[in-house]
This record gives C-alpha cells, structure tokens and sequence, in this order.
C-alpha cells in the first residue's frame, strides 16, 4: 500500500534517511521561512518545512516526494520542537506522504460533484492503465489515491497530480493525460474543454463585451433604470 495514510517506519528507510540535511538552496528558504515567525514562534513554519523536505525527497527520489520519520525528526530540530508535534501536522494534512509514491500522484476526487459529473469513468481508465487505489504502478510512475473535495467543483470530474489539476475529464482525456505523462511529456493542466478557468465552455454568456475590453456598462444600466422609474 502507497499513500498519505501507510506509515513506514523500518530499519532500511532509517539508514536511507539518517542524514538527511537541506540543499544548500533548501538550507537558504527554510532560513527565510523560519524567519517570517517571531522568535519563540519557530514552530508556525513546520508546515513550509515539511513541504520543502517532501520535495527534497521527492527530487532526491524521482518521485512525488513523502516524508519519512528521520526527515521529519529533522524538521523538529530545526524547529527546535518536539517530532510529535511536527508529526500531528504532517498525519493532519494529506498533502503529506507518509510512505513512499511514484512520480505522479494521482489524487482523484470522488466526492459527490465529481461522482455526478464522472468520476467513476475517471477510476476506470485509471484501472485500465494499470493504476490501483493505494497503490504503486510496478515501473513507479503512478500512484492511485481517491480524496475528498479539491475545491474545482464547477470543473468536475477533475484530478490532482503533483501540483497541478486537470479538470473537466472524460475516461479519454484522464487516458491521454496518463499516457503523456507517461511518455515524459507535459500535458496541458487545468479545464481540458474549451474553457477559461471556471468560466463557461465556450466563453461567456453574459456582458460579453467585457471579454473584449473594459467595457462601461453604467450609462446602459442607468438609462434603462431611468425609464423603469417613469
């Protein structure tokens, strides 16, 4: 099993992670991080710590990143606080890792808008590639998680991986995405219909002058105010 909620906590991970220390790049912005907080007050940028060391791993491994226990005993002494208390926020928020993922999560929504919209098209392509719900693909590409709402409702059925959405799926699209990724490419992020963001598919439906430039709709309003008024 792969995924936020696994923990890990074995001999060969401990030797692997012992050591783990910032890149001198990572050095320099959890300094700036950490420097945003009063003294006394460290402990408010664990979570910007915990998301610089989860790319860390993440780059160290080819993969998503996750955060094993000796990287976040690090972070509690950078911190200088406890590693329970680094470790209650990292088990709190599921942007965390807790056991190892491949190179592309995929995190699929299949709370209610997304189920409606399509989401179980979504599982089946991803089914059909290869991918399982908590696990790993065997050549390490792709882990399947299905979460909760990721806030991109209007765009459903959608999916998070990494740091990008991909909204507006069909089990065609969620395939070409795959397939891409897969291929070392870049596919588009964000509505794979013809949409801006969340705004309607095709473009706008109303004060479609507005699309063209600033346009002053007032005087309109006013006359037409004016004559309801009469």
């Amino acid at each position: 099993m792969a995924g936020q909620g696994s923990f890990v906590d074995d001999a060969a991970q401990r030797a692997r992670w012992e050591g783990f220390q910032w890149t001198a790049e990572n050095a320099r912005k959890a300094k700036e991080y950490i420097a945003f907080y009063p003294e006394g007050r460290q402990v408010s940028a664990v979570l910007p710590l915990l998301d610089l060391a989860q790319r860390q791993v993440g780059a160290d491994t080819k993969t998503q990143g996750w955060l094993p226990i000796p990287v976040m005993e690090f972070v509690a002494r950078e911190l200088d606080t406890s590693y329970i208390r680094v470790l209650e926020v990292a088990t709190f928020y599921t942007m965390f890792n807790l056991a190892p993922v491949g190179r592309f999560h995929v995190q699929v929504c299949g709370t209610t808008p997304c189920m409606l919209a399509g989401s179980d098209d979504v599982f089946a392509a991803c089914k059909k590639r290869g991918l399982r719900k908590g696990h790993t693909t065997d050549d390490g590409l792709f882990t399947l998680t299905e979460v909760e709402c990721l806030g991109a409702c209007a765009n459903a059925p959608m999916v998070q991986i990494n740091d990008d959405n991909y909204e507006d799926l069909t089990a065609e699209s969620i395939s070409a995405i795959l397939e891409a990724l897969a291929a070392g490419k870049a596919p588009r992020a964000g509505p794979q219909v013809d949409r801006q963001t969340s705004c309607p598919q095709g473009g706008p439906t109303s004060l479609k002058k507005m699309a063209e430039r600033n346009y002053d709709y007032r005087p309109l309003w006013t006359a037409t105010a004016e004559e309801g008024a009469q």
